[in-house]
């Protein structure tokens, strides 16, 4: 084992790792320990340790404790140079003395240097002890190796280190920090006597990990051993609550913080997490009651309120913020300012963002081009997001997530899959997490693929994401896209923590295959739940009403919106309501509907008077409702083509000829139609009359034999009519 440790050693110290700085606060309490042996050194020193090193020549004559003091005061301020320098010029270096080293490293940062420090302290032959390998592990951990961080471990159990309960917390944040929960646990499983510490490693770890329903499972659990709780393992309790989508435990945590004295307004940390849950779950008013309960404001806790207006739509009010942040504490916006203000940025003010870190130069970052993407795919400007995604220096995970979800976001699915196809093959050193899987579901719904999507499925599976409250709200709805309504229903049953998008996914999977009067129940058991339901959930209920041509209860749920839950409808659930007047064929009472709104009518509203005069073969109210769309949208394709039907099956084959030279002049041809067909794990597109598939020819001989089949004929010189 020492010759293995020696070789590796070795190893380390004559690679060149590239070093990265990880904070981390859980070795707090292992630092103490090494400040108590300094009690031993002389407190009679007074002299500089600046002078100590510029007189090199009196250096040896010094007693040893007074330039450990001095080394010691180097190590502490960061002063890692003028550290080292005294290092070399030490005659004889004892254990403390190295890891004091070792230690002054590894907080400043520089974990490449920590490990080969520990290298040269075992070529020295001096003996590591106890509170060397909490720093060396921590450093390992910095310079993310999985293999040496084993190794150090083996050798941890070799010394009979493994019960200490320092180095065990260690190994437990630095096993979390790879991903390797498994190890993590049995660590900590083993550990004879835990503390503190040890509970809000596993806590915090899981939360990394995305895995929000263990960290509260372990809280619980240290509750149950008699421990109590942290502001460290309050805020890893907080952000598991908003993880796992869950309000009701949000406030529960809220209030045993209040009770256990933890919440007051001078611990920005805790109050900053509370804020920052307030603002994920939606809760505007209780984010800005904690905000305002918070005494001295610093810009992290200003940053989460911009974010928290910013994400919940109100835009005047983020910008407002902003100003406020200088004018009231003095503050200058940093990155994550930025970053947070862009989800209120439409295009135009978002390119001014753009521009205003350009010139700050907060650019290039990776975190801030990352948002940029994001704002400009949440604008639709696509290819704004592509430049700024093909310039980045250096491309992690959260970048590519962020480019798929544009392409999700604005229908390009078949783009997304691409991309994520390219990550999982071209990206070795990036493995997809839980946030890829739920952002690219949606894609494989919207491309109708079940094969593959049930493929990521058993990923998902095998990963444990299953606990994973938005993955499943995501497969519910790709099986309910793909037409599997069985296994949409056995997702939905299986999420713990069931929020509002998980009720929408389940009440709409329902709506879209024509079961109106489940979506009605499911709408009931959600309300009966204690889950409040939103604008997405009463569309999702007119949709299931407008499907299933359920006129009373949707009139129902329309007006219990504002009467019963403060909701004012908004233009998507007004055409909801429109497409069910239609299906009743009171097409005088739909143009009334449309009058009486308090909105300016769309070419959606429009459409959807367009599509019920279509069913119902009314043409001149046909001809209105098109006559609106045409002067908002003069080259809608699909308004000309279905104009054009009606005339066809009406016979009024002159104006089927008007509309084709009206469609000519403005240069608008129709849109082909397009079907995909799936077989073998591999998607198909056909449009019509395409000849451009390799089997062709068998293609249209088994179409032949089908057609024949369902007794379609070709009559005289004019072939049957139907809707294109």
């Amino acid at each position: 084992m020492a010759a293995t440790m020696l070789a590796r050693c070795s190893r380390i110290y004559n690679c060149d790792y590239a070093c990265k700085c990880v904070s981390s606060e859980n070795h707090q309490t292992a630092g103490k320990r090494n400040e108590n042996r300094n009690l031993v050194i002389n407190r009679r020193f007074t002299k500089p340790s600046k002078l100590i090193l510029r007189d090199r020549s009196k250096l040896r004559k010094l007693n040893d404790p007074s330039v450990t003091l001095a080394l010691r005061n180097f190590a502490d301020s960061g002063l890692m140079e003028d550290a080292l320098h005294l290092f070399d010029e030490m005659n004889k270096a004892d254990a403390f003395v190295w890891n004091v080293m070792i230690r002054g490293l590894c907080s400043s940062g520089l974990y490449h240097e920590a490990v080969r420090f520990y290298c040269r302290m075992v070529f020295a032959g001096i003996k590591a002890d106890s509170f060397t390998y909490p720093f060396v592990i921590k450093s390992v951990a910095g310079i993310s190796s999985l293999e040496e961080g084993k190794t150090i471990h083996a050798t941890v159990i070799k010394l009979g280190f493994d019960s200490d309960v320092y180095i065990c917390n260690s190994l437990i944040s630095f096993y979390m920090k790879l991903g390797c929960a498994r190890d993590a646990e049995k660590v900590f499983e083993e550990m004879p006597e835990r503390d503190i510490v040890s509970w809000n490693s596993m806590i915090s770890g899981y939360l990394t990990l995305e895995d929000g329903f263990r960290s509260l499972v372990l809280f619980k659990e240290m509750l149950v051993n008699g421990f109590k709780p942290d502001r460290f393992s309050t805020m890893s309790a907080l952000g598991a609550c908003s993880h796992v989508c869950s309000p009701k435990l949000g406030k529960e945590m809220h209030c045993h913080a209040i009770r256990s004295r933890i919440e007051a307004g001078d611990d920005v940390m805790v109050m900053t997490s509370m804020l920052d849950m307030y603002s994920k779950f939606g809760e505007v008013s209780y984010a800005e009651r904690i905000f305002n309960g918070i005494i001295q404001r610093n810009v992290v806790a200003w940053n989460v309120l911009i974010g928290c207006y910013a994400r919940n739509g109100r835009v005047v009010d983020a910008f407002l913020c902003f100003q406020r942040m200088s004018e009231e504490n003095g503050l200058q916006p940093d990155v994550i300012t930025l970053i947070n203000l862009l989800p209120a940025c439409a295009v135009l003010e978002g390119k001014t963002i753009h521009g205003y870190a350009m010139r700050r130069g907060f650019l290039p970052h990776t975190v801030l081009e990352t948002a940029l993407i994001d704002m400009y795919g949440e604008c639709g400007q696509l290819k704004s997001a592509e430049v700024v995604f093909d310039r980045m220096a250096e491309k992690n995970l959260v970048s590519w997530n962020s480019i798929i979800a544009a392409y999700v976001q604005n229908g390009r699915s078949y783009s997304a899959l691409e991309l994520f196809q390219e990550l999982c093959v071209s990206s070795s050193s990036l493995v997809f997490d839980s946030i890829t899987v739920a952002t690219i579901l949606p894609a494989y719904a919207e491309s109708l693929s079940l094969s593959e999507g049930r493929q990521l499925h058993g990923y998902i599976v095998k990963a444990r994401y299953e606990s994973n409250t938005i993955i499943l709200n995501s497969l519910v709805h790709m099986y309910a896209m793909c037409g599997d309504l069985e296994d949409a229903r056995k997702c939905f049953d299986r999420v713990l923590f069931k929020d509002v998008v998980s009720w929408n996914s389940i009440i709409m999977a329902y709506a879209v295959h024509g079961f109106g009067r489940v979506s009605i129940c499911l709408f009931s058991e959600m309300v009966t739940s204690g889950v409040n339901p939103n604008k997405s959930t009463f569309a999702s209920v007119l949709a299931a009403c407008s499907i299933s041509g359920m006129i009373e209860e949707g009139w129902d749920r329309f007006g219990s919106m504002q009467r019963e839950y403060g909701i004012d409808p908004g233009i998507e659930h007004y055409g909801y309501m429109l497409d069910l007047i239609g299906r009743t064929g009171n097409l005088s009472s739909a143009k009334r509907f449309i009058e009486e709104m308090p909105f300016v009518p769309t070419s959606r509203i429009w459409g959807s008077l367009l599509t019920a005069s279509r069913n119902h073969n009314e043409i001149a109210v046909a001809e209105f409702a098109a006559e609106q769309i045409f002067k908002m949208e003069h080259d809608n394709t699909g308004c000309y083509v279905l104009l054009l039907n009606m005339y066809a099956e009406a016979g009024r084959w002159e104006d089927v000829d008007r509309i084709k030279l009206l469609m000519k002049s403005k240069g608008i041809s129709g849109t082909a139609s397009s079907s995909t067909v799936e077989m073998k794990s591999r998607t198909h597109l056909f449009t019509n009359g395409d000849r451009s598939h390799v089997e062709t020819d068998k293609i249209y001989e088994v179409l032949y034999i089908v057609s024949k089949m369902i007794g379609e004929e070709e009559e005289g010189g004019r072939c049957c009519v139907h809707c294109v």
